[in-house]
């Protein structure tokens, strides 16, 4: 009987992605900059280009990794305080009391008392001659 594979964390999993996405933005910055390196200074430019290429590629890699798992995070918090991932998004009678007429505001039909203000945008002006 073989023994059960044990299964990874969510943080497990996450910083073997984080790990790989840095090393395929090493290689790429390794590749680009020795492509430039190699026009600018030969060989000996190559070189260079490659090991700073391969530092710029990972720390990118790294800092953009580390801002999208904040932003997801980030999301995951609002919607638990929204109600979205909680099921109390839409649920009625949550805060405010029940109607008691069963009728809408007048504020909300549009209907509410005038105090004679202009609206922000302005008066209707006549059509142009």
């Amino acid at each position: 009987m073989k023994p059960k594979r044990s299964q990874k964390t969510k943080a497990e999993r996450d910083a073997k992605r984080q790990h790989a996405h840095e090393a395929i933005g090493g290689v790429v910055g390794a590749l680009s900059g020795a492509g430039m390196g190699a026009l600018v200074a030969g060989p000996a430019g190559a070189v260079a280009g490659a090991v700073i290429g391969a530092g710029m590629g990972a720390s990118t890699s790294w800092a953009a990794e580390g801002n999208a798992a904040e932003l997801v995070e980030r999301d995951h918090v609002l919607d638990a305080e929204i109600g979205v991932t909680e099921g109390s998004l839409g649920v009625p009678g949550l805060k405010h009391p029940p109607a008691t007429r069963g009728a809408f505001s007048a504020a909300a039909t549009g209907v509410g008392a005038t105090t004679g203000e202009t609206l922000a945008e302005g008066p209707i002006l006549p059509p142009p001659d």
